[in-house]
């Protein structure tokens, strides 16, 4: 059996050191990673960037795409066979988009950062985290950040 690890990321340093645990885990179990980005949308702030800043959803597009590139690079580099790390954009809610790339490629786990970009509920998951956590079936690895790391 092929062990495949789903590793969401955003553009936080501690998703980047999540994809890192991730590709390490990945070496030791022989795992395939499956690296998602989602980029969320929503009616009101897509209006705004109609009136404000045209293009701005492509660009979001296309910063996604880079840290998405730029993630396999660093799994890879930790040690991941090439042919085993893919990367997946999505837009749309994030808990729905994570759960169903979880179910329709059949991951065995998914890894995620200890809290994310917009905001942080607790001391411990943001708000995507937690949602995930509750509501999914698979076992959700969650990754301390950089500065949690080295906490005393």
């Amino acid at each position: 059996m092929t062990y495949r690890m789903l590793v969401t990321v955003d553009d936080t340093i501690e998703s980047v050191t999540a994809a890192t645990t991730a590709a390490r885990l990945a070496v030791d179990l022989h795992a395939q990673v499956r690296v998602l980005i989602v980029i969320e949308d929503d009616l009101v702030g897509e209006e705004r960037e109609k009136a404000t800043s045209p293009g701005s959803f492509e660009r979001r597009r296309q910063a996604a795409a880079n840290l998405l590139e730029f993630v396999r690079r660093k799994i890879c580099a930790e040690g991941v066979e090439p042919s085993h790390v893919e990367v997946r954009q999505s837009t749309g809610d994030p808990l729905r988009r994570i759960l169903d790339e979880a179910r329709t490629w059949a991951a065995d786990m998914i890894v995620m950062a200890v809290s994310d970009q917009r905001g942080v509920r607790s001391n411990y998951v943001g708000s995507v985290t937690e949602q995930v956590i509750e509501f999914s079936r698979w076992p959700v690895l969650v990754v301390p950040g950089p500065s949690q790391h080295h906490a005393t």
